[in-house]
């Protein structure tokens, strides 16, 4: 393009539109070089091009005055080429970085309601523990203050059922059932302790399990346990007869399939609880003539968990594991629907040494305790024992070698 044919379109703005779009169209102007360059447009040296300045043709053909507007044209040209590029490069960095800020202010937005909602659900769940707490006994054990609740990953809590009508640690142990919540295996065992078992008891006598409860409570119980059975136990929750059957009530219930022989047992236990929580006789008791899958309420659930005279010693702690697997079952659905029920009936009759901050622990990990499976056992296991008669007392000699293998399989799963 001559020099004439540029002056002209400079005059004229240029072959007008976009000053970019007349680039991608092939149609750079000065006016528009001008545009896009700025005062680069007219940065001398680096773009003047050489001539001779004689006026005359060279051995191109070319004048020196023509040669000098295409060559300062071209080059020209060439730099408005790259500085399109270079903005459009520096648009798409731009947009990015715009795109970056509004996806971090989202994510920004997204965790402060999370963390919203997180704060509320911890701080009603602390609450809820605080008042569900504030209804138990906590008795303190101070020779296991100190030591952690949770060994290698599991959590064993020593469950006993005491006879007493009150709370507190008088009257004899009626049943001993190892509560272990396993991270490791991802179970929930509930392992009878056949109170006839004959054990080592500090300071005392070989005896029965359940002489340890009386004659030092639930402290040297637990100690009579780990040191027998080889595991850690330094927490217990002590259930009375009526935290027992308060319990079951507020889960609504249970279903059990009964023998009619077990239904006359059923009755007949019902005789003493109704005199000793002063009850009308005759009441809660079950038709006689029934059998078969049938519905129990806290009362009768509890005769039937006591009878001690189908399959012995082995028949009772059975169905105590019966009742207590269907209560867990039905007991994160009562927490919702019956939570009045609970802290009326169950913990205002439980005396532990778990502290507030150990029981919202527990609370917190609840959630994870539907996926995992409920097994049930009892120790001594089978095979491992005798009948035996010492010093006039009907006991059972246990292979303890044997039962400790057991536990550490099942619970740590060694």
């Amino acid at each position: 393009m001559k020099k004439s044919e540029l002056d002209e379109n400079e005059k004229e703005g240029g072959f007008g539109g976009n000053p970019e779009e007349n680039f991608f169209r092939g149609e750079i102007t000065y006016v528009d070089r001008d545009i896009l360059l700025g005062d680069e447009a007219h940065e001398g040296n680096e773009y003047e091009p050489e001539y001779d300045g004689d006026g005359q043709n060279d051995e191109d053909g070319q004048n020196d005055e023509s040669e000098f507007y295409y060559d300062a044209g071209w080059k020209h040209e060439k730099k408005a080429r790259e500085a399109v590029c270079m903005r459009k490069a520096a648009g798409k960095k731009e947009g990015k970085k715009r795109r970056r800020k509004r996806k971090h202010r989202f994510f920004g937005k997204f965790l402060c309601v999370v963390l919203a909602l997180a704060l509320l659900v911890f701080g009603g769940m602390y609450y809820a523990v605080r008042q569900v707490y504030g209804r138990m006994h906590y008795s303190a054990v101070e020779s296991v203050r100190e030591e952690n609740f949770r060994e290698d990953g599991v959590t064993n809590i020593l469950l006993i059922g005491n006879d007493s009508r009150e709370n507190g640690e008088d009257g004899r142990s009626d049943a001993m059932i190892l509560l272990s919540v396993s991270n490791r295996t991802k179970r929930i065992q509930m392992t009878s302790l056949l109170r006839d078992m004959y054990v080592e008891i500090a300071g005392h006598d070989g005896n029965r399990l359940n002489a340890a409860y009386a004659f030092g409570g639930a402290e040297l119980l637990m100690d009579t346990v780990e040191q027998n059975l080889g595991i850690t136990v330094n927490r217990y929750v002590l259930v009375n007869f009526e935290a027992f059957a308060g319990l079951v009530d507020a889960v609504g219930g249970v279903d059990l399939e009964l023998t009619n022989e077990e239904v006359q047992y059923v009755n007949g236990y019902l005789v003493e609880y109704n005199m000793l929580t002063g009850r009308a006789e005759g009441t809660d008791y079950l038709d006689a003539s029934l059998s078969g899958m049938i519905h129990l309420n806290g009362p009768q659930a509890l005769a039937y968990s006591r009878n001690r005279y189908i399959g012995t010693d082995f028949g009772r702690t059975q169905r105590q594991r019966k009742v207590l697997a269907e209560v867990l079952k039905s007991l994160p659905k009562t927490v919702v629907t019956n939570p009045k029920g609970l802290l009326d009936g169950l913990f205002p009759n439980l005396t532990t040494n778990l502290t507030a901050q150990e029981c919202y622990r527990l609370c917190l990990e609840a959630v994870k305790f539907p996926a995992y499976e409920i097994v049930q056992g009892s120790v001594p296991v089978e095979g491992s024992y005798q009948n035996a008669k010492i010093r006039g007392m009907a006991v059972l000699e246990v292979d303890f070698e044997q039962n400790r293998a057991y536990l550490r399989e099942s619970l740590y799963g060694e």
